[in-house]
């Protein structure tokens, strides 16, 4: 059993909501997560003071932590390094490692970019990085759970007008079913929703799971989140993965379980669903 802790578009800056951040902190205390994903938006405007602490708030985590960066770590008005070196800052400041990997005897999970300089909203990921990863994944051995952590989102969220998606979303998931990715996990629109890959690219292929966070430690919440915060917890077995949507309640002063979701592990045969409780 693995247990992963997915939070996402924490802000910190102006909308950083910063007892919501101690409270992550208590609920990873008590639950010992195996790794925490931090998909993304870790600042509001890529200011070295806001990567700091943002850094500071993941090294108190009591875990492991794998983080790609979102399309708030790259600066808005600070022009020329925008266009010249749009993640100096982030390296500088928070990490040297935009696409980072993380293993272990259980999980296998990599960090795809999907942010760049000259856009504000839309993400993409580049068909090198695409390549990068299919080989990657070809050398995981057999057992892995394998995931993708990006922060963009490559299907459309619901009742959320006419979002497009990040490009080269359908070539990304064809790559993911082929080559055994079972969950991808992202952020970006500050609402949490749950499917698979078929519900939206129908092609007969091995489905994809794919969840998004909300925002977590921010006032931004969207759509059905507005004005709302909310974390992902992950537990991952031989036969199944559960999902467990974390959503702060004012009233109780903490983060209570709203929803709960489990699918079969593609090593499941279909007897195994019988005993899954």
């Amino acid at each position: 059993m693995r247990q992963i802790l997915h939070i996402s578009d924490i802000h910190f800056g102006p909308p950083h909501l910063a007892e919501l951040a101690a409270e992550i902190h208590r609920f990873a205390d008590d639950h010992h997560p195996d790794v925490v994903v931090v998909s993304g938006d870790l600042t509001q405007r890529a200011k070295p003071r806001q990567f700091r602490a943002a850094r500071a708030f993941i090294d108190r985590l009591p875990a492991p932590a794998l983080v790609v960066p979102g399309n708030h770590d790259v600066p808005m008005y600070r022009f020329w390094e925008r266009i010249f070196d749009p993640f100096g800052a982030y390296r500088r400041h928070f990490s040297p490692d935009l696409e980072p990997i993380f293993q272990d005897d259980e999980l296998f999970l990599v960090g795809i970019n999907t942010a760049h300089g000259w856009t504000v909203k839309e993400g993409r990921i580049r068909l090198s990085r695409l390549r990068q990863v299919a080989d990657l994944l070809q050398q995981v051995p057999d057992g892995l759970v394998k995931m993708v952590v990006a922060h963009h989102h490559m299907i459309p969220p619901p009742r959320f007008g006419t979002q497009s998606v990040l490009s080269n979303a359908y070539q990304a998931i064809e790559l993911f079913s082929d080559a055994g990715v079972e969950l991808v996990l992202s952020g970006h629109q500050h609402q949490t929703y749950l499917a698979t890959s078929e519900e939206f690219y129908p092609s007969g292929r091995e489905p994809v799971l794919m969840l998004h966070a909300g925002t977590t430690t921010s006032s931004r919440g969207r759509g059905s989140e507005s004005n709302r915060n909310t974390f992902n917890w992950i537990r991952v077995d031989d036969r199944s993965l559960r999902f467990s949507l974390y959503r702060w309640e004012p009233t109780v002063h903490g983060f209570v379980e709203a929803s709960r979701h489990f699918y079969p592990r593609r090593t499941c045969s279909p007897y195994c669903l019988v005993e899954l409780d």
